[in-house]
């Protein structure tokens, strides 16, 4: 008798397991820049129109696949076909190397937090230098955040080159981030069923705590005018659209295998159209609700610095002039500056050159994303703020939750085909593949934690993804469609369900999605042929500031192998299977 599969404890566990991973890291620091670049309110067309032609319907059919095969990715796609077992593969390749880079994120996250509790926070202030003369050189030419970030974290090298030795306070927060990880896995969906309602639920208490702060601190609207002014002529604009649809498919988790592999723990009759609408409209509505928080906060952060910009101005012209304190104010700054221009133009010649051009737009028009967002942008308006410990705390603790509920999804990705191996289980336990799983994981992820660690984050984060993931999620519509068929997979949704399929599913599986991902595909291909030689961006200490670098041969050669290794699973392992199949007509044809 086979064994029973194991099953969540009821469907609203699945669902806020779902949520865990597709809310993540992304809709925080990822969504608000793209808000940023391409638009304001106006990115909310487009990005609204792919949630509807291309996520919810991929979702769903991801959900439908992994409840009807009710298998890991693997099992699902070697049970449509199999020739497409490579896909399963490809799913479980990549899902491993995210696992590898993404879990640094919480060791930082970890880092951040354990630092929060000193006073004054330790990135709010610059240190002093060796001979206790003043503050460190390189603090200085940068920011006491930027400081705490590249030397104090990460204590970065140079270039990709140098890459140092691991540093034991980063290799000691992955340990405990995995271990971390560990014990929410060890007992499959029995633990991680329990897990997810507070890595669900957590981060909107921390994000609602945020929005009442945020709104109330000063120049908050400034950031909110900015996100909701729509700009409409980014509407005319192929990469609004282009990277509304890549946020769309990269924040709902699509091709990694997770969302199979939770499904395949459903109830055959669970109505999985339902919760893939539930998802995806939650998943989306948090980005924006995320960015109403990251953009009140913006708001302050650039106000405070276009003040702080104007009284130094004020102070430089007072003290040149011997004008009266307090005559001179913001609002009548330009008209005393074109006065003074006019009747001392040899003196105002010589401070002009040291008076700063101040300007609210400026500093709200400084886009960034990932990294720099969460632990440079972020914590620079935190410092400012009154009780920033409190506020440094619960944002990293939210960083946290938001990292592991994803954590959780990838490595389900990987374990489930693994548990669902009769040969593997047979020899191990549950416990120990999860154990040896989360060993290798940390033991290679130890590479980012060395000086160069950053640079290696970057080369996994930009391409151990993007491409393959694309292909997959091409591959698995046209099987679902042309090679286990349509009808067939309608009929199968309608005994397990109990409802037909609509139109517009099949219209979106069909032709729609397919045609958007090889669009997405062809454009992100031709956009590494054109950019010709790939860089990176190095930190110079001297100048306190990042420059641009080449990427040297044996890191493209990573990239290539990055890239290589998942996609080049589909095509190996089909080619395999003929092999297999033509061996085995044949040594049956000799016996015949």
């Amino acid at each position: 008798m086979e064994k029973a599969r194991p099953q969540w404890g009821n469907p609203l566990q699945f669902v806020f397991a779902c949520i865990s991973y597709a809310v993540g890291l992304g809709n925080v620091w990822r969504f608000p820049y793209l808000c940023q670049m391409y638009g304001g309110g106006s990115f909310l067309v487009p990005y609204i129109i792919m949630l509807i032609v291309e996520g919810m319907p991929l979702l769903y059919l991801e959900l439908a696949v992994g409840q009807r095969m009710r298998q890991g990715s693997i099992g699902a796609w070697r049970t449509i076909s199999p020739y497409l077992s490579g896909v399963g593969v490809a799913s479980v390749v990549v899902s491993f190397f995210l696992s590898m880079y993404y879990n640094v994120i919480n060791a930082w996250g970890f880092w951040y937090l354990f630092h929060s509790f000193q006073d004054p926070l330790p990135w709010s202030i610059c240190p002093l230098n060796s001979n206790h003369t003043g503050y460190d050189e390189e603090c200085e030419k940068a920011s006491s955040t930027q400081y705490f970030w590249y030397r104090k974290t990460l204590n970065i090298s140079p270039s990709i080159q140098e890459n140092g030795g691991v540093q034991w306070e980063p290799a000691l927060c992955l340990t405990l981030a995995w271990l971390m990880v560990y014990l929410c896995i060890l007992r499959g969906t029995e633990s991680t069923g329990k897990v997810v309602y507070f890595t669900a639920s957590l981060p909107y208490c921390v994000l609602i705590i945020y929005l009442v702060r945020g709104l109330t601190l000063h120049g908050a609207t400034n950031g909110l005018k900015y996100m909701f002014t729509p700009k409409m002529e980014q509407l005319a604009n192929p990469k609004a659209w282009i990277n509304a649809a890549t946020q769309i498919f990269f924040s709902l988790g699509l091709g990694f295998g997770s969302l199979i592999a939770f499904a395949s723990y459903n109830e055959p009759s669970n109505n999985c159209q339902k919760h893939a609408i539930i998802v995806s409209i939650i998943n989306s509505s948090t980005s924006i609700f995320a960015s109403i928080v990251t953009f009140s906060i913006y708001g302050f952060k650039a106000t405070f610095n276009y003040e702080n910009c104007l009284n130094k101005v004020i102070l430089l012209l007072t003290n040149s002039f011997d004008l009266e304190d307090g005559f001179l104010t913001a609002s009548n700054l330009e008209e005393v500056k074109d006065y003074l221009a006019s009747t001392y133009p040899s003196k105002y010649s010589e401070v002009f050159p040291h008076i700063r051009n101040c300007s609210l737009e400026s500093e709200l028009n400084t886009a960034v994303q990932g990294t720099g967002l969460a632990f440079i942008v972020y914590t620079e308006a935190i410092k400012n703020m009154e009780v920033s410990q409190l506020w440094s705390v619960l944002y990293f603790f939210m960083l946290l939750m938001l990292g592991m509920g994803s954590m959780l999804g990838n490595t389900a990705a990987i374990l489930t085909p693994l548990t669902d191996s009769k040969i593997i289980s047979s020899y191990l336990p549950k416990e120990a593949i999860s154990g040896l799983v989360c060993l290798i994981n940390c033991a290679i992820g130890m590479v980012f934690t060395m000086e160069a660690g950053n640079y290696w984050f970057d080369i996994f984060n930009d391409y151990a993804a993007t491409l393959s993931l694309l292909l997959i999620v091409l591959v698995e519509t046209i099987a679902v469609c042309y090679v286990y068929g349509l009808k067939r997979f309608e009929s199968d949704l309608q005994a397990m369900t109990g409802r037909t399929l609509n139109w517009y599913w099949k219209a979106m599986w069909a032709f729609v999605s397919p045609l958007l991902i090889i669009s997405l595909f062809i454009f992100y291909l031709s956009d590494y042929i054109i950019t010709g030689t790939l860089q990176y961006q190095a930190w110079d200490a001297t100048q306190g500031q990042l420059v641009t670098k080449d990427y040297p041969p044996h890191a493209l050669a990573v990239i290539g192998l990055l890239v290589a290794s998942s996609t080049l699973c589909i095509p190996l392992v089909a080619l395999g299977t003929f092999i297999k199949n033509r061996h085995k007509m044949g040594g049956s044809a000799a016996v015949a």
